[in-house]
């Protein structure tokens, strides 16, 4: 089987190994017509979208505490295509998120700014992993967590401390990877930083940050996913 996950259920990632396959996926060769048609409508209806390189699945399993999977490089376009159709076995998405955690135990998300494809939606900072969150061909999860933290708030993740293994949450079609990082300051202050980085964007990605103080405390709009984060998160608290 070329997707062998646990559905629905948050389990220890050891180790990752997931692969760049420089050949095209075959979702993209099977459905080039499908993909420009739907392309068309999708930037019609919201110009600001680009056309850029994002990563799609072409099969990822887990056993023992280990991801191995293989992906190749797509356009948005086709990726836009596949996250509107659903085909299930031919291809998945996996993307990554960092959970940062403030020295008063908040979970800091954030808010997709109206012109994103995921527009009012609340999630922690993450994107699609790209061509350049590999090295020699082998995904760079932290990378890619590192990047888009970094460009949706303007936080740098590099000197945070970290859980020491990443955890995975599949469900059909779509797996987020996620660590949490440990910040030295209270939710507030975090905050209040990321709301001068997007007032200073000349077209900041989010609308903001948003502060979760314990697992009632959801906000309006939250990707399906991220409940069940938020609650494993308060249900395993770590010592600092």
């Amino acid at each position: 089987m070329p997707f062998d996950l646990p559905r629905d259920a948050i389990v220890p990632v050891r180790s990752a190994m997931v692969w760049l396959d420089p050949g095209p996926h075959p979702f993209e060769k099977e459905n080039a017509a499908a993909i420009e048609e739907n392309w068309r409508a999708e930037t019609a209806a919201n110009p600001a979208l680009f056309d850029g390189k994002v990563v799609l699945l072409s099969s990822l399993t887990y056993g023992d505490g280990r991801l191995d999977g293989l992906c190749h490089a797509v356009r948005f376009a086709t990726f836009m295509l596949w996250r509107k159709t659903r085909p299930f076995g031919s291809a998945e998405h996996a993307y990554a998120h960092a959970m940062p955690v403030t020295s008063d135990n908040a979970l800091i998300l954030i808010r997709m700014a109206g012109h994103t494809v995921n527009a009012g939606r609340a999630y922690f900072a993450a994107g699609s992993f790209e061509p350049q969150d590999f090295r020699a061909d082998m995904a760079d999860i932290d990378l890619n967590m590192a990047r888009e933290v970094r460009e949706e708030t303007g936080m740098d993740l590099s000197d945070c401390e970290r859980d020491p293994i990443y955890h995975l949450r599949s469900s059909e079609g779509a797996s987020v990877i996620f660590r949490r990082y440990y910040l030295d300051e209270p939710a507030e202050a975090v905050a209040e930083h990321i709301r001068a980085f997007v007032a200073a964007e000349e077209e900041p990605e989010i609308e903001g940050p948003v502060i979760v103080r314990g697992p009632r405390d959801l906000p309006a709009d939250m990707a399906l996913h991220i409940p069940s984060l938020i609650e494993w998160h308060f249900a395993n608290p770590v010592e600092r």
